[in-house]
C-alpha cells in the first residue's frame, strides 16, 4: 500500500462526515451492551477514544465534558469515563 497516496476520505464534505459520526455516537448510545473495553478489542477505539478526538478536533470543554456529550449524560464530579449511569440497587446491605 502507497502510504503518500490521497486517503479518498479527505474527498468527503465536511456536512456527510459530521452526519456520519453523529449517526455513529447515536448509535453507540443505545449500544449499552457494547462496552468500551469491547470495542477497543475489536475496534481499537472506544467512547473515550471519541470524547478525545473531538477536544483534538477544537471542542472546547473539558475532558468530562466531551465524555458527557459522547455518551449523553451529565458529567459527574470525581471519576469520569462511565459510559453509563451505574443501576441502582436493591440491596440494603
Amino acid at each position: 500500500m502507497d502510504t503518500n497516496a490521497p486517503d479518498p476520505l479527505d474527498t468527503l464534505d465536511d456536512a456527510t462526515a459530521a452526519a456520519a459520526f453523529r449517526r455513529l455516537v447515536r448509535h453507540l448510545r443505545h449500544r449499552h451492551d457494547a462496552q468500551n473495553i469491547d470495542l477497543m478489542g475489536l475496534s481499537g477505539f472506544c467512547r473515550n477514544c471519541l470524547a478525545d478526538w473531538i477536544r483534538d478536533a477544537g471542542y472546547e470543554g473539558d475532558k468530562a465534558q466531551a465524555r458527557a456529550l459522547i455518551t449523553a449524560c451529565r458529567p459527574t464530579s470525581g471519576k469520569s469515563g462511565t459510559s453509563r449511569p451505574r443501576p441502582k440497587s436493591n440491596w440494603n446491605g
